[in-house]
């Protein structure tokens, strides 16, 4: 009786310890690591709060009225523009204001690529793209708002756009394949994700090696860009934010008449 206690003991503990581990495993690939902080004291906190280590995020009573009171790094994240901005985003004036064709000539985009459109709305950015990249690449259109995914299915049939593929991500995943993709974009989209440290190590994850994330974001640093300050970005604080999912700043363009392009690389 002994002897089997022992042994049901011994086999407990060779139990838990493997789940232990195999969690810490299946966490490692999908969290960063912080500044300061290691992967195991982020999974460690996952289980048991450790008030000395500070949570990814914050909630404030106390924000902005065009932001969610959540906090990341700091930054209050916005809120999300729903299926009404279409027409906003398809606006004619779009051209003059954010100039697109010095936005797609700085994603120095080449034939045979796989380019994701992350947050791609109505598509504005992502049929743009397709004939840069060719029929030998692809466009992958991410949305989560079931109106913009109709759009986006429905114009390209219409456009018989067939390397481009619509894809239904979610609040903390795009959806992306892994070590699949050349390059992401994300025009006005990152400052409003619900989940920014989650999606940005999946698109991590995504990246081919050497693979570019580039960032087209209102200036927060120019007071004459007329735009809610919770939709406006520094690079201070992009450059703050990818640090901490393994993301190195190649360069900044700053030729828009609005908008930075910030552009990113995965490094190995």
């Amino acid at each position: 009786m002994t002897v089997d206690l022992k042994r049901f003991t011994l086999a407990f503990a060779l139990l838990v310890a493997l789940v232990v581990a195999g969690a810490q495993d299946s966490f490692s690939p999908h969290h960063a690591v912080l500044p300061g902080v290691s992967v195991q004291a982020v999974f460690a906190q996952s289980l048991t709060p450790d008030p000395r280590i500070p949570p990814l995020y914050e909630t404030r009573a106390n924000h902005d009225p065009n932001g969610t009171g959540k906090f990341y790094m700091g930054r209050e994240i916005a809120q999300v523009m729903g299926p009404g901005g279409i027409e906003w985003l398809d606006r004619r004036e779009r051209e003059e204001e954010e100039h697109p064709a010095e936005v797609l000539d700085a994603l120095d985009l080449r034939p045979g690529e796989v380019v994701a459109d992350l947050g791609a709305g109505s598509g504005y950015f992502t049929f743009r793209i397709a004939p840069r990249v060719g029929e030998t690449g692809k466009v992958i259109a991410v949305e989560i708002q079931e109106a913009m995914l109709n759009t986006l299915r429905t114009r390209a049939a219409t456009m018989k756009a067939t390397n481009v593929e619509v894809v239904q991500g979610s609040e903390i995943d795009p959806h992306l394949p892994a070590s699949g993709v050349d390059l992401v974009l994300l025009v006005d989209v990152y400052h409003e994700l619900a989940y920014p440290f989650e999606v940005m190590t999946k698109v991590r994850e995504a990246l081919k090696p050497g693979g570019r994330v580039v960032f087209v974001e209102y200036r927060e640093e120019d007071v004459a860009v007329r735009i809610k300050e919770v939709h406006k970005m520094s690079v201070k604080q992009l450059e703050k934010e990818m640090n901490a999912v393994g993301l190195v700043r190649l360069r900044t363009v700053e030729t828009l008449p609005l908008q930075h392009i910030v552009i990113f690389e995965k490094r190995n």
